[in-house]
């Protein structure tokens, strides 16, 4: 079996909220290491069919060989914004049962060193989810203007001191290019303030790049978008997210859907909710788990339902 750290976060939290139903269409937008695919695979047998995206070839080698058994799964090498177009080419129009969204990094991809997610690690700037991608997080350290990296590193990292490391980093680019991740947070470290915190001070612009490089946040609005048009009545969406942003997204995506009126008119005309929130607040780990796995103390699991047919 190939070689693959994986930890699969709220495992029965999340797959349990789909309630899977033999006979039924189930999507896994994020494959990762397959934990969530097979336990959903074990609960839909025999006749419920589960699709699986992952644009990761480690990922994807390694789910393939722990799921080979089985028969009634189908592994799509594909980005889960092109959910709608790869579910119709294999004759699929409507998700019957549910989607779950895993979202972020795995902890597969943040700790392999050559893949460049990490600051602890010497290794070139990468970060890429999809290794065929041609953009990385070089790309951006050594490309991107000064107000580009300060926007970034501002709204994708929350980082206060912004405009410092992107002028050091302008600076230092300008004499020689900075092409490993050591480099960059030795950087980082020198250009800002030396503040006792348990965070090292390049947490927040690696975890910037590398939103930046995949496009997360943007593909999260999208897949939430397509999913919603997808799903059949009584379908779910169950979501697990690991930063404030992504959450933010998903929180205010799925209340908007909910309300029964978005145009606050005198004579409202809105059509109708198409989605029910199954918790209003999120659910988090459990105390056992995070015992096993404290960084799971980051994730936020949301649920909803479909309570109106799309189209």
């Amino acid at each position: 079996m190939p070689d693959f750290n994986h930890y699969t976060v709220m495992k029965y939290e999340a797959v349990d909220a789909l309630e899977c139903e033999s006979g039924k269409i189930y999507v896994d937008c994020t494959l990762g290491g397959g934990g969530h695919s097979e336990l959903i695979l074990q609960r839909i047998s025999p006749d419920g069919k589960l699709f699986a995206f992952d644009i990761d070839e480690d990922a994807i080698n390694f789910a393939s060989d722990k799921l080979k058994n089985y028969h009634n799964l189908t592994i799509i090498k594909d980005s889960y914004t092109n959910i709608k177009s790869a579910l119709k080419s294999r004759g699929i129009e409507k998700i019957t049962g549910g989607v779950l969204l895993d979202l972020g990094a795995s902890y597969h991809q943040l700790t392999k060193q050559e893949r460049g997610f990490s600051f602890m690690k010497e290794a070139p700037l990468d970060m890429r989810f999809d290794m065929s991608a041609d953009f990385s997080a070089y790309d951006v350290i050594n490309s991107y203007k000064e107000d580009e990296l300060v926007k970034i590193f501002s709204e994708y990292g929350e980082e206060r001191f912004s405009k410092r490391i992107a002028k050091a980093i302008v600076k230092q680019r300008s004499s020689k290019p900075i092409s490993t991740t050591t480099e960059l947070a030795q950087l980082i470290v020198n250009s800002t303030p030396h503040i006792k915190s348990n965070i090292h001070p390049a947490t927040r612009v690696f975890q910037a790049v590398r939103i930046e490089v995949n496009s997360e946040l943007q593909n999260v609005k999208k897949v939430l978008s397509d999913v919603l048009d997808l799903l059949d009545n009584g379908a779910i969406i169950s979501v697990i997210s690991f930063h404030s942003l992504e959450d933010r997204i998903v929180k205010q995506f799925f209340k908007y859907e909910a309300q029964k009126c978005r145009c606050n008119d005198m004579i409202c005309k809105c059509p109708p909710p198409r989605i029910a929130l199954v918790n209003k607040k999120p659910i988090t780990a459990s105390d056992e788990e995070l015992k096993i796995n404290p960084p799971s103390r980051s994730a936020k699991l949301r649920v909803v339902k479909c309570i109106k047919q799309a189209g």
